[in-house]
């Protein structure tokens, strides 16, 4: 699988949003040049592994924060996909820090769910976060 690379499309327009989905992006691709690097690179994986899932799920508790805020009308079906993929991801880092070499797996799972979600589920709310947003920073 090649680098993942940002594409206008994946924009919410939630500029917070928009960043912390670029750097699980550029997570991922860090974790793309560390397994294809030659030599014994197996705790620079697991390093990278632990960060991108960690920072995946703190982008989860901010995106929920956010949307409960905002009164999103789906919060619940939202964060039970987002407790869903995190019990995926968890496993992936618990197997990579047994030493089973999951990389290229998670690199699929990662890919797939990832831009998928952004263009489907977080495209649902952010009408609502928009205009959370209207609402709470006029002038």
């Amino acid at each position: 699988m090649a680098y993942l690379e940002w594409q206008e499309k994946l924009n919410t327009g939630i500029d917070v949003i928009d960043g912390q989905h670029q750097r699980i992006v550029s997570y991922i691709n860090q974790l793309h040049k560390v397994c294809h690097t030659q030599g014994d690179n197996t705790s620079k994986v697991t390093n990278t592994i632990i960060e991108l899932v960690d920072y995946t799920i703190s982008h989860f508790a901010f995106e929920e924060a956010l949307l409960q805020e905002a009164g999103y009308s789906k919060m619940k079906e939202h964060s039970k996909n987002h407790i869903e993929f995190s019990n995926k991801i968890f496993d992936y880092k618990d197997r990579s820090a047994k030493g089973e070499d999951v990389a290229q797996s998670l690199l699929d799972l990662l890919h797939d769910w990832l831009f998928g979600h952004i263009l489907n589920e977080d495209a649902l709310y952010v009408p609502t976060v928009s205009r959370y947003f209207v609402r709470n920073h006029k002038n």
